[in-house]
């Protein structure tokens, strides 16, 4: 596992940009944090780093957006309203799992038992000032997460 403590919204962006560098094809990245946290923040930086040029937002009502055009495809899911595996299947989460693309996942811990073992997950956590972050990455796979940030 990996700490960072950011001090802006550009910082977050950064720590995300050095992940982003570091992901291939068909990573599965989990988010946890309160709501307000940054995870949208930090994905808007990982698809900065892969290349997306477009407009990030979250996928609240949508449940999935899809960023394409960069180095790889990233597709943005919110898992809040996510309660049943019945409501995750309605989602195509698992249709976009057998795909090349990176899976951002917003409040992961609603699917839990759906995501694979080779796994990034990026807790974001509020710090001790308003735009303070600290930012908890670690992997299951085979990215090393030592190397993000050195």
């Amino acid at each position: 596992m990996k700490k960072f403590v950011t001090k802006s919204a550009s910082e977050t962006g950064e720590v995300a940009a050095q992940l982003g560098a570091e992901i291939s094809s068909g990573a599965v990245i989990a988010f946890t944090g309160d709501l307000g946290a940054g995870k949208t923040t930090f994905i808007k930086g990982l698809a900065k780093a892969l290349g997306y040029s477009g407009e990030v937002s979250s996928p609240t009502f949508a449940i999935v957006h899809e960023y394409i055009g960069g180095r790889l495809p990233l597709y943005h899911f919110d898992m809040y309203r996510v309660d049943s595996w019945e409501s995750l299947y309605s989602t195509g989460f698992f249709e976009y799992m057998e795909t090349d693309a990176v899976l951002a996942v917003e409040w992961s811990e609603n699917i839990e038992n759906a995501l694979p073992d080779d796994l990034i997950t990026v807790d974001i956590t509020r710090g001790e000032d308003d735009n303070e972050r600290v930012i908890l990455i670690s992997s299951r796979g085979e990215i090393k997460i030592e190397d993000i940030g050195d």
